[in-house]
């Protein structure tokens, strides 16, 4: 028997909370077509008004309406959060109190809201992590079965993406102007202590910790290194059922070197996934 053509299946309607430039793509690659039985319906963003002007310069067809954050789930089956860490909890608190999926990009921001988890898990909300810059995590989850003894990730970041970040201008490091000959180590320490010092950048530690032992157990490096053209996270993982090796080399975005490029496809499969009639991964 063949697989059909999915002609039976509902449609599944997507709103995307933020239109910034990961925003834009994914609303460009829903409407063209790039995933059948998905349809966007519904954006929502800082400025309405500049957000429907942009989605005009890129030519959508049909338009989606554009709304509130917190009127995404009135909209849409699935809710895409490519916003920023301040806008986090409302765009996700709207979405799982309404029962609904939502697939978040801005996942650093989860370790400082975890009380977001317990709220899905009461009102049927779901809450997935779309995070194509970290290498592995579905073999990471399926260690977790069993017993993991240690997780250490070590990321190399280039200074200009670290260069206002607070931590980093704590410790007297002036990349903006002086960028370091050599790499040089700008933070060790937990995941979680990493996600504090990272507010709005390292998404990786959180998804990392989610996958396997938590927060307080995972080992986290950052280094500012010049001579990477994008992040490099190295991941070891130690446990009884297999020991793990990964690095991801991720490419910066054209459009915005702090994003990985690999940002937007990660959301576009995080959604072919709900309509596919084939799982791969655990």
């Amino acid at each position: 028997m063949g697989a059909g053509n999915g002609s039976s299946r509902r449609t599944l309607t997507v709103g995307l909370a933020g239109f910034g430039n990961v925003g834009r793509s994914i609303a460009k690659r829903l409407n063209g077509g790039e995933i059948p039985g998905i349809r966007l319906t519904a954006v929502s963003a800082q400025d309405l008004d500049a957000a429907s002007a942009r989605a005009e310069s890129i030519g959508l067809d049909p338009m989606p309406v554009f709304v509130s954050a917190t009127q995404l789930p009135v909209h849409a089956d699935v809710i895409v959060e490519c916003a920023t860490f301040d806008a986090f909890p409302e765009i996700v608190r709207a979405a799982v109190s309404a029962g609904k999926t939502v697939i978040c990009v801005s996942v650093g921001a989860l370790g400082a809201n975890l009380d977001l988890i317990d709220l899905a898990e009461n009102s049927g909300g779901r809450i997935v992590v779309a995070n194509g810059a970290m290498p592995g995590l579905d073999e990471i989850r399926c260690a977790r079965e069993g017993a993991i003894h240690s997780v250490v990730l070590t990321s190399r970041i280039r200074p200009d993406s670290l260069a206002h970040e607070a931590h980093v201008l704590s410790q007297g490091f002036d990349f903006t102007n002086r960028p370091p000959e050599k790499p040089v180590r700008v933070f060790s320490g937990t995941a979680r202590e990493a996600a504090a010092a990272f507010p709005r950048h390292f998404n990786v530690a959180v998804s990392l910790s989610l996958a396997g032992i938590g927060l307080d157990r995972t080992r986290i490096e950052v280094w500012a290194d010049a001579d990477i053209p994008g992040a490099i996270h190295h991941v070891e993982v130690e446990a009884d059922d297999v020991s793990l090796s990964l690095e991801a080399r991720n490419r910066p975005s054209p459009d915005n070197n702090r994003t990985s490029r690999i940002v937007a496809p990660s959301i576009m499969a995080a959604l072919r996934s709900m309509v596919s009639p084939i799982q791969l991964g655990s």
